[in-house]
């Protein structure tokens, strides 16, 4: 059977469940950039956030069987990606030092340099945090997670996760600040 941007997602996950690998390829092709997303919001850069996706494809592929078409199929694709990425990030945990410092509050304030950026740059920006202030600045401030239950996706301490969101602010404030200074000087 050929594949095509013409197939349902039913037609490639029937494909995909009995091997057919253009099939898988055009389930790939479809759902790549939809799925990249996911990783790049905790990733440093693409080729981590391709390699988390590919891990999470490989997931897909072996799981379809176990997909019972409760919710939509694209949701169920992004669930595992999630997970993936969360797994991930925890291995990668293992190998960091544990930081465990009584976290203050700082609140973030508004600049003219954050109402002037696009949202392109806002990502670069957030990408250009350590790994382990980036990951729970995302969950936190993009994602809504609560203190309580990063502590349990990343496996750290609660005064952790609330000073590693403190530092990510405090490193974001300086940088955006930094970026108005230079915008307002070039303008």
């Amino acid at each position: 059977m050929s594949y095509g941007k013409h197939s349902t997602e039913e037609n490639l996950r029937q494909g995909c469940l009995a091997g057919d690998r253009l099939a898988q390829k055009e389930l790939y092709r479809r759902f790549y950039g939809k799925l990249l997303g996911i990783p790049m919001r905790y990733t440093r850069d693409k080729e981590e956030a391709t390699a988390i996706l590919n891990q999470a494809f490989l997931t897909i592929f072996n799981g379809l069987g176990k997909y019972r078409e409760v919710g939509s199929f694209q949701g169920w694709m992004a669930t595992i990606t999630f997970r993936t990425t969360m797994d991930h990030l925890r291995y990668e945990q293992r190998y960091r030092e544990r930081i465990s410092l009584e976290a203050k509050e700082v609140p973030i304030m508004r600049s003219k340099a954050e109402e002037n950026l696009a949202v392109e740059e806002l990502i670069q920006i957030i990408q250009r945090l350590p790994d382990h202030l980036r990951v729970v600045f995302s969950l936190y401030v993009i994602e809504g997670y609560k203190h309580e239950e990063i502590t349990n996706l990343l496996g750290i301490t609660l005064s952790t996760s609330k000073w590693r969101l403190a530092k990510a602010r405090e490193t974001l404030q300086s940088w955006l600040g930094q970026l108005y200074n230079q915008k307002g000087r070039s303008a």
